[in-house]
């Protein structure tokens, strides 16, 4: 069997399932006057996401492995129509260049004016795991700026979705860090960063190991908002995502 090593692809998520959801909250029976109500609805999504797709070469010769899988999210300057701008920086960068990278990799682009959504996020996961040679115990998630506020968000809406995180420039909330704290957390971000400040990060790094986690966040001093190719340059960052399990 013959596997191209990169492909570009095109998905439709139909029938997207939410996670459960409370019943309405109503009166029983409505009265009269002015009452302050709350319903939790559910909204059927349909959404085609692009997306570039790595295999290593070695997939075609060893056909029962299971390989890692990382999902890279790009910045808001990457959203759009032509695909070749998520290999603009990050992991996707110098995969054309690679036979050996470690990982499965995934790079789903935004159409324009759009954020990352959790939700769609894990459905496309749901999606390729039955269809890739993928671990579904070894999967990550890192990205850069709008990207990293991406990955903090997947991994607070579906914690059991992700093995480990690196979010580049791009933080959390704070009131939902708690469902991360048994979560591997690598993040990073440049101290000079005028366009996504570095204080709403640290403040989240501090709310989490408050929480019980045990994240590193390394800054880099005097570096503005391209944190993320001396993070992306760093080796240890890879083994460090390699050897990350779901727990």
């Amino acid at each position: 069997m013959t596997l191209p090593r990169r492909h570009v692809l095109q998905l439709g998520l139909a029938g997207l399932t939410l996670p459960p959801l409370a019943a309405c909250t109503t009166m029983t029976p409505p009265t009269p006057g002015l009452h302050a109500q709350a319903a939790d609805v559910q909204v059927l999504v349909r959404a085609r996401l692009r997306y570039w797709l790595y295999l290593p070469r070695a997939v075609a010769t060893e056909p029962t492995r299971r390989w890692p899988l990382m999902f890279f999210l790009h910045g808001s300057g990457e959203r759009g129509k032509d695909l070749q701008a998520v290999r603009v920086h990050g992991p996707l960068k110098t995969l054309d260049r690679q036979d050996d990278f470690p990982f499965l990799v995934v790079g789903p682009q935004l159409e324009p004016g759009t954020a990352w959504d959790a939700h769609l996020l894990h459905a496309l996961l749901q999606h390729l795991l039955p269809t890739l040679p993928a671990d579904p115990d070894r999967v990550v998630c890192t990205g850069l700026s709008m990207g990293g506020f991406g990955t903090w968000a997947w991994a607070a809406e579906y914690p059991r979705d992700l093995a480990a995180i690196a979010p580049i420039c791009g933080y959390g909330d704070e009131d939902r860090v708690e469902a991360l704290k048994d979560m591997p957390v690598w993040a990073f971000h440049g101290d000079a960063d005028d366009a996504v400040p570095i204080g709403p990060h640290r403040a989240l790094i501090a709310a989490l190991r408050a929480a019980g986690g045990q994240p590193r966040f390394t800054e880099y001093p005097g570096v503005g908002h391209d944190s993320w190719t001396r993070a992306y340059d760093t080796p240890e960052l890879l083994r460090w995502l390699l050897a990350q399990r779901r727990r």
